[in-house]
């Protein structure tokens, strides 16, 4: 690795929710961490870590789950609900949704990413809380085809 490398490197998990960084390549090693509380991934979602971010809302637990389908996380990147922290989330549970509209947005690498919805549907869970990070594949949205 060049110095260059290693100084984003260092820059990007500064930037991130990670708390650690292990990367070990060809008689190279390297390993960043943190205490406490992770920083905010972007400047742009520093506000929203001023107040406290509401939990993800759920259907009852009681619910059937059954003939609901899952809208997963394309890419790696932090979860939105919202396209700014002092707006309202872009989707609710309840609410009615038509095919290709943004349901939220993940950032990965300062580009901002819209997920949209799959079809015409209706929201019956949001699986993450605004701020979160998302893996590729992980859950994001439960919802029932209309």
């Amino acid at each position: 690795m060049i110095d260059q490398e290693i100084f984003d490197l260092i820059d990007r998990f500064d930037r991130s929710t990670l708390r650690t960084l292990k990367l070990s390549a060809q008689g190279f090693s390297l390993e960043l961490g943190r205490d406490g509380a992770a920083a905010a991934p972007a400047a742009s979602a520093a506000a929203s870590l001023e107040t406290p971010a509401p939990a993800p809302a759920k259907v009852p637990e009681t619910a059937d789950t059954s003939d609901t389908a899952v809208i997963t996380a394309p890419l790696v990147g932090t979860f939105y609900a919202a396209p700014a922290p002092d707006q309202p989330p872009l989707v609710a549970v309840g609410d009615r949704v038509t095919a290709g509209q943004t349901l939220c947005l993940i950032e990965a690498m300062k580009m901002m990413s819209e997920i949209a919805a799959p079809c015409d549907c209706v929201i019956t869970e949001v699986l993450k809380a605004s701020g979160d990070l998302a893996a590729f594949g992980d859950p994001l949205f439960r919802y029932k085809p209309c």
